[in-house]
Order: structure tokens, then sequence, then C-alpha cells
């Protein structure tokens, strides 16, 4: 089950209005739903100028497995058909070699960044911690410059937060 320290408004009101940079204040959103029959899972979402920009949920990642052609989508579906070998597929296909990400995976990033020194996260192997780093304050236009080349080995969505934040530097 996905856990994050203190209460979610909390989480976000550190996340928006003391760690992001000034300049994406109002443009970067972070929301966490949660639906009943979810088993204590969540959604969380980042939104950028106020569409949906990247989602945390094991939705996704299942329905990244189908697309990629790794698991087939059962016709007619039942839940269990559905799920049926998500696990040993997420136990495969590590974070690195993926690009949706669950609600734990989000939360575990989260507390990563905020126990870690921002150049420590700047440099994570884990995209999502490199997320809230692009996005922190205290990482300035020389910094984001000397990752230049870095980011050329990321995946396409950081490298958009990427792109955004050097805009705005």
């Amino acid at each position: 089950m996905a856990r994050i320290e203190g209460s979610w408004s909390g989480m976000r009101k550190y996340l928006e209005r003391e760690m992001l940079a000034p300049a994406l204040r109002g443009r970067v959103r972070y929301n966490c739903a949660s639906y009943v029959g979810m088993d204590g899972c969540r959604v969380f979402e980042v939104f950028l100028d106020g569409r949906l920009f990247k989602q945390f949920s094991w939705e996704t990642v299942n329905s990244c497995f189908i697309k990629m052609g790794l698991k087939q989508k059962p016709q007619p579906m039942s839940i269990q058909d559905y799920w049926r070998d998500f696990w040993p597929l997420l136990e495969k296909y590590p974070l690195s070699a993926r690009e949706e990400y669950t609600d734990g995976e989000f939360c575990d990033a989260l507390k990563a960044y905020r126990n870690s020194d921002i150049l420590v996260s700047l440099r994570s192997e884990n995209p999502i911690v490199r997320m809230f780093a692009l996005l922190d304050r205290r990482c300035g236009k020389r910094k984001l410059m000397r990752l230049k080349e870095e980011m050329d080995g990321a995946p396409e969505w950081l490298r958009e937060i990427y792109r955004l934040r050097v805009d705005e530097a």
C-alpha cells in the first residue's frame, strides 16, 4: 500500500509552495485520488498548466504492459484476468525499463527525494526522484545546464519536465 509521510494536503503544500521553483508556482499541481474498492491504492497525478501530465498507479503500469505487448488484454475481461501476470512483470521490468510507475514507486521516490541532498536527487537513477529535483527551487540554471547531456538518456516525460524547467529558469 502506498504511504505518504503525514497528510497528503501537507505534502502537496510542501511540493507546490515550499519546494517548487518560483517560476512554476501555479503551473505545477499534484493530486492524489483514492477510489472505493482500490484496497488502499492511490492514483497520484502531476498536472502542468492545467493538463494531466503524468499518472502514477498500478493501472497505468498494467495498461503500459498491455500496450508494450508484454501481456494480452483478455476478452471477455474479468478483473482477475486483467491483473494476471502483473506482479511478475513488475519484478521483471524495473523502473529503468519502463516509463509508467506505481503509486508505491511514487511514494518511495518522494521519500528518497525528501531525505537526499538536491545534487544526489538530480543524479538519481530513479526518474521520479529526478522529477521532484528538477522542479525544486534549489535547482538553478547552472545546475540545470550541467545536466543537459545526462538528460539525453532520460525517459521522454522527464526530458519534457527538464525542458519546461530550463525554459523557466
